[in-house]
Parts: C-alpha cells; sequence; structure tokens
C-alpha cells in the first residue's frame, strides 16, 4: 500500500470510528510500524485534519456526537491524590477534561491533550503518570495550569466549578 492511500485509509478508519484507536493497533491493521502511524497522524493534523491524540489513543473531534458547553478553566494542586480528586471531580459531575495547559517562562503556552471523561480514564491517566515517572506539565508552574472542560450544558459547568471551588483547587480572583 503506498504512502498517500495508508493515509487516506487511515483518516477514514478514524472518522468511521466512535472510539479511540490505539496507535500500535492502527500499525498492525496497516502493517507498519507505531512509528509510521504516528508520523501519518501528524502529518494529517497539520494538513487541519481534527484528529485528537490522547493517552486511551487516536480520534477523530467530530465523532464526539453530542452538543456541549465549554470552558477554560485556572486550577491549582500539589500532590497525585490531589491530581486524581480534581479529575475526578469533573468526571463524577459528568464532565471531561479537554486538556491541560501551562504558561512556560520560555516557550509560552504548553498543552496536553487529555480527552478524560470517565474514572477509568483518570485511573488510566494516573498509572500512565506513574508508570512512566514523568513530570506533570504543573510541575513547571507549581501546581497552576488551566483546563479546558466540556459539559453537557452551563449548569453540568457550574456544578463542577463549584465542587473544585468548594475542594480549594479552582482559582479565582
Amino acid at each position: 500500500m503506498k504512502t498517500q492511500e495508508r493515509r487516506h485509509k487511515l483518516l477514514q478508519r478514524l472518522k468511521d470510528s466512535n472510539e479511540a484507536l490505539i496507535g500500535s493497533q492502527l500499525a498492525e491493521e496497516f502493517g507498519v510500524s507505531r512509528q509510521v502511524i504516528v508520523q501519518d497522524i501528524a502529518l494529517l493534523r497539520a494538513q487541519g485534519e481534527k484528529i485528537v491524540a490522547t493517552s486511551q489513543g487516536y480520534f477523530y473531534e467530530d465523532n464526539l456526537g453530542m452538543t456541549t458547553v465549554k470552558a477554560s478553566i485556572a486550577c491549582r494542586h500539589g500532590d497525585q491524590d490531589e491530581l486524581r480528586d480534581e479529575l475526578s471531580t469533573v468526571v463524577n459531575y459528568g464532565g471531561r477534561v479537554i486538556d491541560v495547559k501551562v504558561e512556560h517562562p520560555i516557550y509560552g503556552e504548553l498543552s496536553g491533550n487529555l480527552m478524560i471523561s470517565t474514572l477509568a480514564d483518570v485511573d488510566n491517566f494516573i498509572k500512565n503518570y506513574q508508570d512512566n515517572e514523568a513530570a506533570l506539565l504543573s510541575k513547571l508552574t507549581d501546581g497552576i495550569h488551566l483546563h479546558t472542560i466540556e459539559a453537557v450544558n452551563e449548569q453540568v459547568l457550574e456544578k463542577i466549578k463549584a465542587e473544585l471551588r468548594e475542594k480549594g483547587y479552582l482559582l479565582e480572583e
């Protein structure tokens, strides 16, 4: 299969799926290495395709299939337990944590896609963090970070913010 044909089929596979697709499984399906899939995804995204890369895999953004509201919220937490509690709070109230962003003094805004919408996603994120002994982006900013939060309506979004505020994670003026 030629490169362009593979990319076209990869894009169609993502558009046809309602769940995240894992890079290694896509690599096996297309008979290439995982790194080739990573490169194909990067090039498709550079062409403007709405492919989102998360720790759960890749998916096409338009496949989320629901009308939602989003808000960017500023948060701060310290340790891993607070991280788990912050993320769990959002999903327990029916929200989705789309991403995390920090302001770096040299690079400006740095961000990472999270797409966390269930407690299983929270557990997987924490496990991945522990297994890789990686530093969180918020480590660069003394725990201060932004999240894009998605919810089905404004009322749910306000409940999420109220609970984060009560727990001391929400930064406000």
